[in-house]
């Protein structure tokens, strides 16, 4: 039963009523809020129209909300409707829509609190997306934890998604990844060197290498003198890192010539599968992998880049092609092609989101790392200058996790390998704790991740505490079992027979679950889940502690076990929602 679409009927035909009576003009009517009040005595909803609409009319918010409350029609499910404060129109509901709520779970199962407000929009949702230079860490799973919730959440609300992964398999970090797996390998041929300072450092690189040895023995050995011969001095030596690795990379291409493919791919493959493996085993499945290199191949980096050169969006400086991003809003113009010829990350994204609106997305929807925020402003605006609409992509940035145990931070770089991989991770706390954990806070909040409080099984650990409550209610269902009484429908329940405090406070919380969702959804926040559930096991929790279910009296019994049973489905299809188990037992 969706109780604000009655009340804002209600409202809405009020108001209609005063135009009728010419009491008001006629006008454009704003929105009719309806929204849940945080203290009982103000009733359960309230409505604020009165003090949105009286400057417009030129009437008092008292005046106006005491007209408005004149002439609303007598609803089954309302009690009594008071005027409160600077002119809220309060509603007091009968006790009978949270009977139908319990109701509705009981009937609708695991499609309780679904809505259908996408309903008729393709959205795709494009997470993680991490270079293949290495195994996931801590702060590419929020990243994991929030895009799936996201996208779960949007299909409960009747969207129609597509999840995709964006593997950057081309570019200068695979070059840096194929160079620094070579000269491990070369180090494996019996080759010492000084390892380059900007190559990619952990022991995953020397597994890769490993691998490339046993596959291809010594065909793609070289001397190491011939490997830096004109190869600009590395850091340490008063030289520059990034001179450095270049050099090496264009060395290792020129030894290598066409071999060089098979160094590059052993890494990119060895590295994708095993971010595949991760987050399959983390519960997130992608409904595709998109290869930056198809861009290349298929010629539609080229097309983006000349759309825009036609359309007089482009201009040559230092050799290189530069975008007019400013004139878009952006702070500063962008290099789509550097002076030697190569393309840009840019201009692969470019390509790439042109690629997603020509199949057809309505809505663009990208989680990024915080550290991407100054990448939006130019995709936006690269966007708009090839016609496309650019409200239609929107960017979600996702703080990194920091983790704590006992109480000290542990420190993390990607490229010297000091990091906690996502397996890692996964393996001390479970996957239950880790997408709960992760997708409590908004994305765009730091986050500080407690290792000892994800382990611990206690009431302080919130996804302990709200699959505990789960457990609470089948050991319940047990229990019934073994004292051999017998489980009557829980649709036949005598709900009026709820007439306690906790109960009434479970049942209403029940009835908020499918407008969190909704809310949830549409402001693309996972985390209201995650309070929610919070809130129902506490409600939950402080239920079983007042109160015995099995109790003599077959009628009250039947109705209790009817709300647990509910309270137990939400609870199952809210953490569902998160990717998290809901445990039979614990």
């Amino acid at each position: 039963m969706k109780l604000k679409p009655q009340l804002q009927a209600l409202v809405s035909n009020a108001l209609k009523r005063l135009v009728e009576e010419n009491l008001l003009p006629e006008i454009d009517l704003p929105d009719i809020n309806i929204d849940r009040t945080r203290q009982k005595e103000h009733g359960d909803f309230s409505c604020n129209i009165a003090m949105l609409l009286a400057k417009h009319v030129r009437c008092a918010p008292r005046d106006l909300a005491k007209l408005i409350l004149d002439r609303l029609s007598a609803v089954g499910i309302v009690n009594k409707v008071e005027l409160a404060g600077p002119g809220f129109i309060n509603f007091f509901l009968t006790d009978e829509p949270l009977y139908q709520a319990i109701r509705d779970v009981i009937s609708e199962g695991s499609e309780f609190g679904r809505t259908d407000i996408g309903v008729g929009q393709k959205v795709i949702v494009e997470f993680v997306s991490a270079n293949p230079t290495g195994p996931l860490h801590v702060g590419h799973g929020r990243s994991a934890a929030y895009g799936d919730a996201l996208a779960r959440l949007l299909r409960a609300a009747g969207y129609q998604v597509c999840t995709e992964y964006y593997v950057n398999d081309a570019g200068r970090q695979m070059n840096i990844l194929a160079v620094s797996v070579w000269l491990r390998y070369l180090e494996l041929c019996g080759e010492e060197m000084d390892f380059p300072v900007n190559a990619y450092q952990g022991d995953y690189v020397w597994d890769i290498a490993a691998s490339l040895h046993r596959s291809q023995g010594d065909a793609l050995y070289r001397k190491i003198s011939d490997v830096f011969v004109g190869v600009p001095p590395d850091e340490p030596l008063g030289g520059d890192r990034e001179s450095h690795i270049d050099g090496l990379i264009e060395r290792a291409q020129k030894l290598l010539a066409d071999d060089y493919a098979r160094v590059f791919d052993q890494g990119l493959n060895e590295i994708t599968d095993n971010i595949r493996r991760d987050l399959v085993e983390f519960g997130v499945e992608f409904d595709r992998w998109f290869s930056e290199r198809s861009l290349h191949n298929s010629g539609e980096m080229e097309k983006a880049i000349q759309t825009l050169e036609s359309g007089g969006y482009l201009y040559e400086k230092d050799g290189a092609k530069w975008f007019r991003s400013t004139d878009f809003g952006d702070e500063k113009d962008r290099v789509i092609v550097r002076d030697n010829g190569q393309s840009t990350y840019f201009a692969s994204d470019i390509a790439y989101h042109l690629d997603k609106l020509d199949r057809g997305f309505d809505r663009l929807i990208d989680v990024w790392g915080a550290d991407h925020h100054g990448y939006v402003a130019r995709v936006k605006a690269a966007l708009q200058a090839l016609n496309a609409d650019r409200d239609r992509f929107e960017v979600l940035l996702v703080q990194f996790a920091v983790l704590y145990r006992g109480g000290k931070k542990l420190a993390m770089s990607t490229r010297s390998g000091e990091f906690v991989t996502l397996r890692e991770l996964r393996s001390e706390v479970g996957n239950d704790a880790a997408r709960f954990f992760y997708v409590m806070r908004k994305c765009e909040q730091h986050m500080d991740f407690d290792l000892d409080l994800a382990r611990s099984r206690s009431s302080e650990n919130p996804v302990y505490y709200v699959q505990y409550a789960h457990a609470r209610i089948c050991s319940v269902m047990v229990q019934l079992s073994e004292k051999k009484l017998k489980l009557a429908n829980p649709a036949d329940a005598k709900l009026e027979l709820l007439t306690e405090q906790h109960e009434k406070d479970l049942m209403n919380e029940l009835s908020r679950y499918p407008e969190v969702i909704e809310w949830a959804a549409t402001n693309h926040e996972p985390h209201q889940i995650a309070y929610y559930l919070r809130e129902l096991a506490n409600g939950f929790h402080s239920y079983y502690n007042a109160s015995q279910f099995l109790v003599e009296d077959k009628g009250l019994r039947d109705a209790r076990l009817a709300l647990i049973q509910a309270t137990r489905q939400v609870l199952a299809n809210g953490l569902g929602l998160l990717g998290v188990s809901a445990p039979e037992s614990m």
